[in-house]
Order: C-alpha cells, then structure tokens, then sequence
C-alpha cells in the first residue's frame, strides 16, 4: 500500500463545510488528512474581491446544473448555479451571514436530533466568527471567519431600512443573528474582511493552514465512488487529470460534497433507495430510500421599481434586507418571508432599464419539496433534479404576500422620495395576473438542502451525530443533512455543521 494514498481522514468537498472539518482535524499534526475538491483553485482575482460577483458567475467555475422542468413553473428548466471551485459555492455566493431562527434548530432538536437546538449549536457559530461588532453573548471575535455589516450602503438601501421601521419592523440596524431574527431590518452582515475581500470558507478556513505537512488538498479531484469492506467505508476513487486513483482512509470518509452530490456520490456507491439503484445497475450496499429525497431550496421573486434619484452601483447585490412573517399567528414560526434590497445592480438588470432599485422576494420556509435521483450509473451524468418549486399552493402566497409587503414598503414616507412606479409588475394586474407573474418569474436563490437529512425517521439519512444509518466510518456534513431549511441564506449553517461534526469526530462520537 502506497503511504502516499492512506489518510485517517478522506473529506469529499471543499465547500462552506468541508474546509472547516478540513481546517479543524489537522490542527492534530498527528492526523493525516486528504481534501478532494472537484473544482478548479480560487487564484483568479475575482475569487478574493468583495465587489467582483458578477464576475465569479462563470460558466468556467459552475457545475452548469439545469432542474428538470417544474411543473408549477409551467414547465420551466431552472438554471442551478453551485461553485465549482475552492471553498464550493461561498465562492460565488452573494456573501450574506444569515445564521437563521433559533426556532430552526430547536426544530431539527423537536425532531429527535439531539445536541442540535439552538443553545447547542449557537458556540459553533461564535467559534468561527470574527464580528466587527466584537464579541458577545451572540458573536464571536478572533475566529477565522471575517463578518462585518455591510460598511457602505447607498442612500436607498438606508431609506428601506427607515421604510421597515414606519412598518414597525424593529431596526434600521438590528442584529437579526443575535436574539431575535423575525420582524426585524438591517444592513446585511457579510463575510468579508474590512478592506473588501471575500471571506470564502477557503478564504478564511483552508488558505490560512496550506502549509500543514498533515493536510493534502487536491483539486481538479471528482470523486466517484465510495470504497467499502463489507458496510464499512475505508477510502474513496477519485478521477483527476483523466486518471482513476483511490484514497484509503483509516478512520472515517466525511462526503462534504452539498445538497446535490452528496445523494449522487452515496447512490453511485451503493447506499440509496434500493429499487431505484437495481434500475441503475447498481448493487445497493444498505437500503436508505431518503437518499436523494426531502429537497428543500427558497425560492425569490424580483420586484423592480424605477427610481425618482440617480443612484449608485451599490459594493454588495444584496445590501440590507429584512425578515417576516407573510401571516398573522405564527408567532412561535421561523419567518417564511425574506426580502433582500439593493439600488440596482445594473449587470444582473434588463438591458436600458435605467435608474430602479429592487426588491426580492424570498420564500423562506418553503412546504414543497423536491428530489435527487441518478441519471445512470456513469458518475460523468448529472443527477436528474427535480425542486418542485411552489408545488404546494402556501408557497405561492407566501410570494403574493412578499408583494403586498413590498408594495408597502415602496410607499412609504422615506422610499416615496425613490419610488416612481414598478418596472416589471404594475399596481394594476388581477390577483391571477399576479399569480402568473409568481410562476413565471419564480426561481431558486440557489440554497439547497436536506437530500441526506439528519433523524432517526424511515427516510433517516445520518444519525445526529451524521454517521450514515447502517453503515461504519462515513458520515455527510454539509446542507444535505438538514432535516429543514434554516430561515434565511443557508452558508453560515453549513459552516456551523462543518465546526460541529469536526468537533464530534475529535471527540470519536
């Protein structure tokens, strides 16, 4: 056996949760550790600038993963945008901090997930963090991770913000990842560092530890296939560079590949719905039918107005937002409404639209539900993805609401000095015409979840401390082991689960 090919720990995925166990298990310089990323390296420059995301939305660093068609958006293909780079898709993400509801976790706890509730996982969040507010029952100062509150909005951004407050959300500047997240407005926090440059989790957790002689990372690595002895996994095969190689791990496989390629990479490997395996060709080494199953992704909705004033480009695409509640008693819920603004970002706008800020509606707490499911055996094939977007009618409403509460904050005394009128809907559409607007324009803001969840149910992927059912040393850590969304943008959960399922390995739970 080649001691160039043993590891104790093989990791499949550089993404928000793979660079984080990869940073923390080889801070033990006795404990070999193999990172396997697919994607490219993040050198190119837009990779590091803050302001430069448009430029990351390169066909050269993305999976090009197209859903098949929704049936609720009258039959459209959505385009489902995932990094494929260094530090996965917090590489090309829009770089909001959004931890969620302490309601989330304590329901993933509700669910029989124990060591999960909110008092549970918030150190995990503190651990990593460095807030330029400083450190705090809720923050943390000194972590690897840079967050700051977005340091220059425009002038529209901080009329939203006066705009929530007339409405009675609390703010302009609250600290929706401290005590309480529902009805409140703030400028977003936002993983950079003060002189403007991406906090990746490759940024912050993987770059900074390069030089350990106990940590191999390998890019242009897709793995294909989990190697097992019995229902044991002890290593992975990899292609990289046109060669077929594989990896032994002497301790544990961690699958840190996100909510798509985690299902695809453990149904390639035999551990899946076992019907759907035998019909690929597959022998299935454990039968675990949530395999691929529980999809789960917001959804936004834009809302364009055309504006009164000259505005500047704003640095960030989502420059304050706020969180909500689309109906009256649900006071003990996650809000199911987020709405992001900016002053308008001209390089994701139509053509000749001239001077208009936006609104974007974002489904939060999401009641359909969707599905992974291979295409063949050939891990070459794109998994077949099918969301289901808006196929349960709440999730609708929740989007016509996001509307009306757009529309309110519009007209209000600080944003009418703004408002000259909506670009893309019309005040004067039917309550049917609005519906088609929804389905028509409807898309993902690329949050997947949940194809791996965590629980001790029939469709039980993971126990709570993420060990695949049935089988030994493999664990997933990464969004698919959400059993729900988290109410709001999913990359600072995933960093947690990347801190806590490090921790629970270095303690050989």
């Amino acid at each position: 056996m080649n001691e160039n090919t043993v590891f104790d720990y093989v990791i499949v995925g550089a993404g928000a949760a793979g660079c984080v166990i990869a940073n923390r298990l080889s801070a033990k310089p006795d404990v070999r550790v193999l990172l396997l990323e697919a994607g490219i390296p993040d050198d190119p420059p837009e990779f590091l600038d803050a302001r430069a995301i448009v430029k990351t939305w390169n066909p050269a660093y993305d999976w090009g993963y197209v859903s098949e068609p929704v049936p609720a958006l009258n039959g459209r293909k959505i385009n489902l945008m995932r990094g494929k780079v260094l530090g996965g898709s917090t590489s090309v993400h829009a770089m909001l901090h959004v931890r969620g509801n302490r309601r989330d976790f304590d329901a993933w706890n509700h669910l029989g997930n124990e060591g999960w509730g909110y008092e549970d996982v918030l150190p995990y969040f503190i651990k990593s963090e460095n807030f330029d507010g400083g450190a705090s029952h809720y923050h943390g100062a000194g972590g690897p991770l840079s967050v700051c509150r977005n340091p220059a909005p425009t002038i529209a951004a901080k009329a939203f913000l006066d705009g929530a407050v007339e409405l009675g959300f609390k703010g302009p500047d609250w600290d929706y990842n401290g005590e309480i997240q529902e009805r409140s407005a703030a400028r977003y926090q936002l993983v950079i560092t003060k002189d403007l440059k991406r906090a990746s989790a490759s940024q912050a957790f993987l770059h900074p530890v390069l030089n350990r002689p106990n940590l191999t990372v390998l890019t242009g690595a897709e793995t294909t296939r989990i190697l097992f002895d019995g229902k044991t996994a002890i290593g992975v095969e990899y292609v990289r560079a046109g060669k077929t190689e594989q990896a032994t791990a002497r301790c544990e496989v961690i699958v840190s590949a996100g909510a798509y390629h985690s299902p695809k990479l453990l149904m390639l490997s035999g551990l899946g719905d076992a019907e759907h395996l035998k019909a690929m060709g597959i022998d299935a080494i454990e039968n675990l039918p949530g395999v691929g199953q529980n999809l789960v992704d917001h959804v936004l909705l834009p809302l364009l107005y055309r504006s009164k004033q000259d505005l500047p480009e704003p640095d960030f695409i989502a420059e304050a937002g706020l969180f909500a509640h689309s109906r009256a008693g649900m006071t003990s819920a996650s809000p199911d409404l987020q709405v992001n603004f900016n002053a308008g970002v001209h390089a994701i706008a139509p053509p000749g639209i001239g001077q208009f800020f936006m609104f974007v509606i974002v489904l939060i707490q999401p009641q359909s539900r969707g599905s992974i499911t291979l295409r063949s055996a050939n891990p070459a094939d794109a998994p077949l993805i099918q969301p289901n977007y808006l196929d349960c009618e709440t999730d609708i409403e929740v989007l016509r609401q996001g509307i009306e509460l757009s529309r309110s904050l519009a007209r209000t005394k600080a944003l009418s000095g703004f408002s000259d009128g909506e670009l893309n809907l019309g005040l004067e559409k039917s309550e049917a015409e609005i519906r088609d607007f929804i389905l028509n324009n409807g898309s993902t803001i690329w949050h997947p979840v949940g194809t791996c969840k965590m629980g001790r149910d029939a469709m039980a992927v993971v126990d709570p401390q993420l060990r695949v059912h049935g089988i030994q040393n493999l664990r997933v850590a990464d969004a698919s082991i959400m059993p729900t969304i988290t109410a709001g943008n999913t990359a600072a959960a995933c960093m947690m689960i990347g801190e806590k399922a490090a921790d629970m390995i270095l303690a050989g739970a």
